[in-house]
């Protein structure tokens, strides 16, 4: 019975996760938008099809109709061209005028973006997007104004929500698709990564309006719009986790490697939370106050022990979340553990691995030593191997690293500048840039509700910048570093230099608890919710209480991204790990009372990392987590994390590690993606027999003509012989 709910309540979860990641396009400040999208698309339809829905054209006429609305897109009167856009915006949203539930929202939007993409719209929207980009006047409207408001990103806005609509709903596959939408998705695919009309891949585009946006050029570009569209796309052209670990394992195939062990996802799927020290943060500041202790009590002996954490078992204690009331069913109590756990399957397969079933797959194909979840393996010899043999493959990774390599540090910069603005401690500063610009509306609020909605507003705005940059950041470093491990290191040290690190820390030196189960959502105003159901109305009481959820997905999917991407930074590193990590609290050591497995087990990692430099007082003081990190982490076999030593732990040069990494990178850049030399300063072959042994390539009809070619510039040319001993 519990297992037949708990699949209910996850196939629920999966329809509702799908409504949240679209809602998440939208502030609450744009909901009249939706309407007035409404009714420029029904004016307009209902001149051409009167007394006809859409839902009722068949295809032709659907295909007819939106072909007529594609060149109304060329006009040159630009309020015009806004209606049309947003004419077809509501096509992409859904139509939701004619549907009675979401569910049909949904499936309309799905249909409609299908439609639109295999009648050019996608290109057309491109012409129109670089055309806003390069909208000077804009720009200089947008500097000019003292406050920059919703108004003033209109025309993009609506560009960039018709494109993501159509990205997301394309890449998602489903087994209903007919085989003419699996053709059109490997097509736009292809088309997305490998342009052949420009010579840069779209991402590179919306790049390009990051730094733009970062550099003060462009304040009023809606960057909520750009990170998440950006987001999808690589998610779309590099592909998901899942598609990761599929050419993991042909890549190790085709280099004659043995096969992967496990698969990782699965693995970290079977995980259980386990419970954390009670108080994880007082043990770090008791720690720090024994040597003044000691000293205090010097002369006296004493026979009290050191202090020991609270069991991390999660068998065997008592969950210090759970509540102190008593009558509540075990089963109930499980139910509610399982909850972060579930929710975050729910965002591995949706938000970053391609849609798949509900069920869980059986751990008992997965392989490993019995008693410990992973697999030992030895990392040297496997990566040299890989190095010795490195065909270059026209990947869209490939050709996406060729397209960002020249200004891929302003790119890194640019995702942290707005990363730090988006940080729930930031404080606002007269040199930060303001990522505000596309949720405050032009009136700014004059009642207490008015406010109220729209500081919940402002947070989750915050809140999605953080997930999608978190979530673009860890998926670029996993697809570089498959595609070659100094395309990677690149990225890693840009991000380094760029104070990446004290960055993400910054998220775990707050109430890490309180930010994720922060409740910055209105859920009757969410898309697609708010365009089928009757809205009730809004309280000061309604908006302080929140929605049910006793936690908030975005910012628990937040964090593990980021502490994935603080473990990539630091992995192998001893100097940034020194520099860095023991310098900032010991690293993410309070994000261990989130009780999620995923969560647990990589800040496991991270403290697996430092525990060499933490000392011997710190190891015997914490053997819980010593304990934790043996039964979760992943072991080497030469690796001696828990016994570290004085060479291991001396003080790492952290320049001359960082130069000489930075030399190899540098010179692997140079070697593969430099431009060829001039032909002038070419190098010329001079070897008479490598000349002569080579294969030229002939015309077809050579053979046909090859006696007068003999005659004409062999035999009727006199031979100079003395230019001959000259050169001699």
């Amino acid at each position: 019975g519990r297992e037949l709910f708990r699949s209910q309540r996850k196939e629920s979860e999966v329809r509702e996760f799908g409504n949240e990641e679209k809602g998440e396009l939208y502030s609450y400040t744009e909901e009249p938008e939706l309407s007035h999208n409404r009714r420029c698309f029904e004016e307009d339809f209902h001149t051409q099809v009167p007394h006809r829905r859409w839902l009722e054209l068949d295809r032709a006429q659907q295909k007819a109709y939106v072909m007529r609305l594609l060149d109304g897109l060329e006009v040159v009167n630009r309020d015009k061209r806004l209606r049309v856009a947003r004419a077809i915006l509501y096509l992409a949203q859904g139509v939701f005028g004619d549907c009675d539930n979401e569910g049909d929202v949904l499936h309309w939007s799905r249909h409609n973006s299908f439609l639109l993409y295999q009648l050019g719209t996608f290109s057309a929207f491109l012409e129109l997007l670089n055309m806003e980009i390069e909208n000077s006047q804009a720009c200089s409207s947008a500097l000019r104004k003292p406050a920059i408001s919703l108004a003033d990103s209109t025309e993009l806005r609506v560009l960039l929500s018709v494109m993501y609509l159509m990205v997301e709903n394309i890449r998602v596959e489903q087994e209903t698709d007919p085989p003419e939408w699996k053709t059109c998705r490997e097509t736009f695919r292809m088309e997305l990564s490998f342009p052949v009309h420009t010579e840069e891949p779209f991402a590179l585009l919306l790049f390009t309006m990051v730094t733009k946006f970062c550099s003060g050029h462009a304040p009023h570009f809606p960057m909520r719009k750009v990170l998440l569209l950006l987001w999808k796309v690589l998610l779309f052209t590099l592909g998901g986790f899942e598609a990761l670990q599929a050419m993991k394992v042909r890549r190790r195939e085709e280099l004659g490697l043995p096969p992967l062990p496990e698969d990782s996802i699965q693995v970290v799927r079977g995980m259980r939370a386990a419970s954390p020290p009670t108080c994880a943060i007082e043990l770090v500041e008791q720690q720090q106050q024994q040597p003044q202790q000691q000293q205090q009590k010097r002369g006296h002996r004493s026979r009290r022990p050191l202090m020991k954490q609270d069991s991390l078992d999660i068998y065997n204690e008592r969950d210090p979340f759970k509540n102190d009331e008593g009558g509540v069913d075990e089963e109930e109590n499980d139910d509610m553990d399982s909850g972060i756990e579930g929710e975050l399957d729910l965002m591995e397969r949706d938000a970053i691995i391609p849609a798949m079933p509900a069920q869980r797959l059986p751990i008992e194909r997965v392989s490993f030593p019995k008693g410990l979840p992973w697999a030992p393996k030895v990392r040297q010899k496997d990566i040299e191997h890989f190095l010795e043999a490195k065909e270059v493959q026209e990947t869209p990774c490939e050709v996406l690293y060729r397209a960002m390599l020249y200004n891929l540090p302003q790119y890194m910069i640019a995702l942290l500048k707005i990363l730090l603005a988006a940080a729930p401690t930031s404080k606002a500063k007269t040199d930060s840039i303001n990522i505000l610009a596309d949720v405050l509306p032009e009136e700014m609020p004059i009642t207490v509700l008015q406010s109220m909605k729209l500081g919940i507003d402002v947070n989750r705005h915050k809140e999605i910048i953080v997930k999608s940059i978190s979530a673009l950041l860890l998926l670029l470093l996993k697809h570089f570093k498959l595609n070659h491990i100094y395309q990677f290191e690149y990225v890693s040290q840009h991000l380094v230099f760029a104070n990446c690190i004290p960055l993400i820390l910054k998220f775990f030196n707050q109430n890490i608890m309180s930010y994720i189960t922060a409740k910055n959502s209105i859920s009757v105003l969410d898309y697609p919710h708010c365009t089928v159901c009757d809205l009730p109305e809004l309280t000061a009481e309604s908006l302080e209480a929140g929605d049910n959820n006793q936690f908030c997905w975005r910012n628990l999917f937040s964090c593990i991204n980021l502490l994935r991407i603080l473990n990539k930074l630091t992995k192998w590193k001893h100097s940034r790990t020194m520099r860095a990590l023991l310098v900032l609290d010991a690293g993410g050591v309070y994000a261990l009372k989130v009780k999620q497995a995923m969560m647990q087990l990589y800040v496991l990692k991270l403290l697996k990392i430092q525990t060499k430099y933490l000392g011997r007082q710190w190891r015997k003081s914490n053997m819980k987590t010593m304990s934790a990190i043996y039964q979760k982490v992943r072991h080497r076999m030469n690796d001696d994390w828990a016994y570290g030593n004085d060479i291991d732990a001396r003080p790492w040069d952290f320049q001359a590690e960082e130069c000489t990494l930075r030399a190899n990178i540098e010179a692997f850049n140079s070697r593969r993606y430099d431009k060829p030399q001039d032909s002038e300063f070419a190098p010329v072959d001079n070897c008479l027999q490598s000349v002569l042994g080579q294969r030229l390539e002939l015309p077809e009809d050579f053979h046909y003509s090859y006696e007068l070619w003999l005659e004409r510039e062999v035999f009727s040319q006199p031979i100079r012989w003395e230019e001959l001993l000259h050169c001699q």
